[in-house]
């Protein structure tokens, strides 16, 4: 006997949304529980079932806490904007405003047909203005406090696409920089760009990853991202002119050892102090640079680099070291110079092998084939001979600020975000500029600065972005003085960097707006996120940033919790079934739509959560999927086929407790795989018994359902005659005292080895066990013409015999 899941599952998403069954309750009295996903960017390709994989996890912790009574936000929104639709427009000739809200609809009838409950009265969409009207708002209070400003910084710019890319939007090739759309070139560009002063948060950001709930790998990451370092600011004069520079080191002691120093390439002092000789060479070497990556230049084992003809002065010694140019070092680190101690740093020994530059050790320590970097004591260091690192640094910085050399700094690895985008597909920032110089940033109440409509988005062709042929849209006067807008956009991670928030203000009548004191009050009600389940590749973006604005927020009053998120769970990835990860190249890609069809929703559902655990990555399997959906045939026809009595059946007692007892604690910590392996084992023992009493059978199938509802809400309402929906019921409670056997199997030895296995009563005393075991046959004839020395008990467990 099988199901017709079909019918069973339309039945019931039919109802669900006709009947708004997942709307959160106005209900101030319940403890309140907020789910989150991860919004999805809606592509035209629609749901894979590694989506599913997460937003299932997040429905059935939804469903179980809905039943111990909370009243539960889970909202679901699309991630809208983006450069993805924007070149798919311009290849298609299309607006990329119809297609998204087409692809939204194919999402939101996917997220549907897997069951998962939403209140999609909160569905928000970051290209809508409702919504980004907010987002543009939050920018130009960054802006009020000095949060925002515009800089001309280095960009990776690709000339194709006509727009500046994140470094998680480029690939390298052969060493250079391509864009991961199109494998276009990219290089690195000078331009004035919006930037988020997101390092004003460095430290908050990183000492308050002790407040979360998340992975200490996932933490790990942001702090290595955030990369904090503690050390020395020092100034070099370069020789025979008026300029100097600065270099940040953790190792100050060693500056007794310093024999040349390097500037990044980009660095504005190079073609300042470069000789007429050398001039050429470093403006060559320069250009070259602009092709690679900052990580590919960090990871570059081979060195390269060129003489400036320029020399620095020792601040200690007074001596001329000889100042180079080299792409391992960064701009975006430290201060974009270093000084150069090749005796006690690998990069630097390295470099200095290679050039046949000078190498002078400062620690007592063999340097013969490499550098030593560890501790030891000072020599060739007239300051702090004699001394040890720790001691060193302390001496060489109290020197060095007394006599305004340097002076002792953290320094972080994270840098300012760069907030501009040159492409059409965006939040138009709220700016206006004058001729004068005036910047102007609109008032709420000119909010939202709609993005134009235009027929041509094609790039620009002069680095600005489309919004450059708006003419109309672009101009505007204001009181008689001339202002032109900013025609750059915010990136796709602005709107996903408070969207949390707009859930809990949309509503069936629109969004409260953000200011107002109901905003506070319900966010208040509502923040922090209890359960964030997403994937770890945002583990330096989208996590990060909405960190960094989520507190922005609660410094303006905005939001009462100090993080955004306090439980993160990262589901791992479903591979293809040949162990890799899936992909339209590969054609391993398995589409929901088809499984959903072939199977049910209640079966992938069933199917991917018990892969394995929710964290690790799980290649696909189709003979296991047909394994899911024959265990729900067996409790359909388990209902169908028993017999459902109103007597207790008191042999289903342990396991019918056992089973309440750790499907919800394996729930409770996401652990649907044993949780599912628990629930197999009750309908197993219910198959030996072929009966099974009423209670048992509607509390199996509330545990059941918040992995498989559709299936158990028909069997509740069609078999058991519920009038109440198992949604809004009462999870059911276990009674540890049932969980506690009368009887428990004994193993008896003679000499380590079983001779007998017996069920016993529980906790029989020493002499009842013996009597026992002596009166066993097997043991008796293993026992024949043995002394007993000894009996070893393990109460309720085992006995062993030792005989000679």
């Amino acid at each position: 006997m099988f199901y017709d899941f079909q019918k069973i599952e339309k039945k019931w998403q039919k109802h669900w949304l006709e009947n708004k069954s997942f709307k959160t309750l106005n209900d101030e009295s319940l403890p309140k529980c907020y789910i989150l996903d991860m919004f999805p960017y809606p592509s035209a390709e629609g749901l894979h079932v590694g989506h599913i994989e997460g937003y299932a996890a997040s429905d059935i912790y939804a469903r179980y806490k809905r039943m111990q009574g909370y009243n539960v936000l889970v909202p679901m929104g699309f991630d809208a904007f983006g450069l993805p639709a924007e070149q798919y427009a311009i290849k298609t000739g299309n607006h990329p405003e119809e297609f998204t809200y087409k692809n939204i609809e194919n999402f939101k009838r996917q997220i549907i047909e897997s069951g998962k409950g939403i209140d999609w009265d909160r569905q928000i969409e970051t290209c809508n203005p409702e919504f980004y009207k907010w987002t543009q708002w939050i920018f130009t209070k960054l802006y009020e406090h000095g949060l925002a400003e515009i800089k001309e910084i280095d960009v990776n710019w690709c000339e194709e696409l006509g727009t500046v890319l994140a470094n998680d939007e480029i690939e390298l090739v052969d060493g250079l920089m391509v864009s991961e759309r199109g494998g276009y070139p990219v290089t690195k560009r000078a331009m004035k760009q919006w930037v988020l002063k997101i390092t004003k948060y460095a430290e908050r950001l990183l000492n308050d990853l002790d407040l979360l709930d998340w992975s200490e790998s996932l933490k790990e990451i942001q702090r290595n991202w955030i990369g904090k370092s503690t050390g020395a600011t020092i100034t070099f004069d370069v020789a025979n002119t008026n300029e100097s520079f600065e270099i940040f080191t953790t190792r100050p002691d060693t500056l007794y050892g310093v024999s040349y120093c390097v500037l990044a390439p980009e660095h504005p002092l190079v073609l300042r102090i470069t000789s007429p000789s050398e001039y050429e060479e470093v403006k060559n070497y320069i250009d070259l640079t602009k092709q690679k990556s900052d990580l590919d230049r960090e990871l570059d084992k081979e060195k390269t680099g060129v003489f400036t003809g320029a020399f620095a002065v020792h601040p200690l010694t007074g001596e001329n070291v000889p100042i180079w140019i080299s792409d391992y070092v960064l701009t975006s680190y430290g201060t974009g110079a270093v000084m150069a101690v090749p005796a006690h740093d690998t990069r630097d020994y390295e470099f200095a092998t290679k050039f046949g530059l000078d190498i002078i050790p400062v620690i007592d320590s063999d340097i013969d084939g490499e550098a030593y970097t560890g501790d030891g004591i000072h020599i060739n260091s007239p300051l702090f001979d004699g001394l040890d690192i720790e001691e060193a640094n302390k001496v060489i910085i109290r020197y060095l600020e007394t006599n305004n050399l340097g002076y002792q700094t953290d320094n972080y690895k994270l840098r300012d975000w760069v907030f501009s985008r040159q492409r059409y597909w965006g939040e138009p920032f709220p700016v206006l500029f004058s001729d004068d110089g005036e910047i102007k940033v609109l008032k709420e109440e000119e909010l939202p600065l709609l993005l134009p409509k235009l027929d041509n988005i094609k790039p620009s062709g002069t680095g600005e972005s489309p919004l450059a042929n708006a003419h109309e849209w672009l101009y505007v006067e204001i009181d008689g003085k001339q202002y032109r807008r900013e025609t750059n956009t915010m990136p796709q991670l602005a709107g996903s960097s408070w969207y949390y928030i707009g859930y809990i203000l949309k509503n069936e009548h629109g969004m409260i707006p953000l200011n107002s004191i109901e905003a506070k009050e319900e966010i208040a009600k509502w923040l922090p996120v209890d359960l964030y389940i997403g994937g770890k590749e945002h583990a330096v973006g989208h996590l990060l940033y909405s960190r960094f604005w989520h507190k922005f927020l609660y410094d303006i009053g905005l939001v009462q919790s100090p993080e955004p998120f306090k439980k993160l769970v990262n589901q791992g990835m479903i591979l293809g079934d040949n162990g890799v990860k899936m992909s339209k190249s590969l054609g391993n890609v398995v589409n929901p739509d088809d499984i959903v069809k072939s199977h049910g929703a209640d079966s992938l559902r069933l199917y991917e959560m018990f892969m394995g655990p929710l964290e690790s990555d799980k290649p696909w399997n189709t003979n296991s999927l047909d394994g899911s959906k024959r265990f729900l045939d067996r409790v359909y026809r388990m209902y169908h086929q028993f017999e459902i009595t109103n007597e207790n059946v008191k042999e289903l007692d342990y396991v019918y407790h056992q089973t309440i007892k750790k499907v919800t604690e394996d729930y409770e910590k996401l652990s649907f795989n044993t949780a599912i392996s628990q629930m197999m084992i009750f309908v197993n023992e219910t198959y030996k018994l072929e009966k099974i009493d009423r209670e048992k059978a509607i509390n199996f199938l509330k545990l059941l359902n918040p992995i498989a509802p559709h299936l158990t809400e028909e069997l509740n309402q069609v078999i058991l005659n519920n009038e109440e929906e198992i949604l809004y019921s009462k999870w059911p409670t276990y009674d540890p005292q049932m969980i506690v056997l009368a009887e428990v199997e004994m193993v008896f030895q003679v000499n380590g080895r079983v001779r007998a296995k017996e069920r016993v009563p529980r906790d029989l005393s020493e002499a009842e066990l013996k009597q026992i075991a002596f009166g066993l046959e097997n043991v008796k004839a293993h026992l024949d013409g043995l002394n007993v020395l000894k009996v070893i008990i393990i109460p309720n467990k085992l006995v062993n015999i030792v005989a000679k």
